[in-house]
């Protein structure tokens, strides 16, 4: 059988499980050059918030009535094609469901994880997550050495991330996290220099005290008034490189209002700058390399925080809005590694 959940109304707000139904029907057939797939680790990542809304974004909407779309890891339990083994791990868009027919890899397809890889860290490190912070930090916040480098959500998967590639580049690294074990794990963990908890200190009073020459590069994950806490401690040509906005929640209707200290990056002659990054597919090899080096040599670690069971899908997507994940949140839906493997 394979279960399914479906994408049944568009939320309002933040996301619950009545936006959803799982449904369970016969696990599909592989046609040819076709290979299934049984999902075995699902993805959570701020994003697919967004994909629920009936607007503009960088992938288009989730169909009502249509799987919801996620990435995740699996392995191949059938197969009609010469690019897929019976045992293969695979990455890539597989949705919240159990089973998934693999038709071909590539950029939208269902790629084979590379020999020595742990197939979740497809996920992570080597996933989108990954390839976000390296090239908002590496290509759009251009740090250097001796800088000091801001990063909000910097316990999340891809700030975590992002401020450790600035530290293995010779910067002072500050962190903003919300709690207690969250703010240790980025001080003792991630090695950040410092990390200001938003939940308890006054952020922007903080940030004078830690950089009182400014702030270089500001990696931004949160938006709000952390954002604007942080322009108002800019230092001059500081880039601050907009990864995402969680504290909007990524809803529906009327936007949030823009920051107060806008006016801060004309005074400081600063760059904001937005990015994607599919807009640098030529460039993954580098990154994958660059990643690779880093972890190896203990520059970079990541964390995971994982859960069981398909059913808590919903929760996992709406558990990042509410602080609940220290790293990258993963669900595992079957075991690892699947019998026979």
């Amino acid at each position: 059988m394979n279960r399914q959940w479906i994408l049944v109304k568009r939320p309002v707000g933040m996301v619950d499980d009545s936006s959803f139904e799982l449904r369970s029907g016969p696990a599909p057939s592989p046609g040819p050059d076709e290979a299934l797939v049984k999902v075995v680790w699902l993805a959570f990542d701020p994003t697919q918030r967004g994909w629920l809304n009936d607007g503009p974004n960088y992938m288009d909407p989730v169909p009502l009535g249509a799987v919801m779309r996620g990435g995740g890891v699996g392995q191949v339990v059938a197969s009609n094609s010469a690019d897929y083994a019976v045992g293969d791990w695979v990455c890539g868009m597989v949705g919240w469901q159990d089973y998934a027919i693999a038709t071909g890899q590539g950029l939208l397809g269902l790629n084979i994880v590379p020999p020595g890889v742990d197939p979740k860290a497809m996920l992570s490190i080597f996933g989108a997550t990954g390839l976000t912070a390296y090239f908002g930090m590496i290509d759009i916040g251009k740090p250097a050495a001796g800088e000091t480098v801001l990063v909000s959500g910097a316990a999340g998967a891809t700030g975590s991330i992002a401020g450790q590639i600035a530290k293995a580049l010779g910067c002072r690294v500050i962190g903003i996290a919300g709690g207690t074990t969250k703010c240790t794990w980025v001080t003792e963990v991630a090695r950040f220099d410092a990390c200001i908890d938003y939940k308890t200190d006054d952020v922007e009073t903080r940030l004078r005290e830690l950089a009182p020459d400014g702030i270089d590069v500001f990696f931004d994950n949160v938006g709000g008034a952390v954002l604007d806490a942080a322009l108002a401690n800019i230092a001059e040509r500081a880039r601050i490189v907009v990864c995402g906005g969680i504290s909007s929640g990524y809803e529906v209707g009327e936007p949030p209002p823009g920051p107060r200290n806008y006016l801060q990056l004309g005074l400081e002659r600063a760059r904001m700058e937005g990015f994607i990054f599919l807009d640098y597919l030529d460039r993954f090899p580098e990154a994958f390399g660059q990643l690779h080096a880093w972890m190896t040599q203990g520059d970079i670690v990541y964390a995971e925080d994982i859960q069981e069971g398909l059913e808590l899908a919903p929760a996992m997507l709406r558990g990042l809005f509410e602080g609940r994940n220290l790293g990258k949140q993963l669900l595992r839906i079957a075991p690892d590694p699947l019998p026979g493997s």
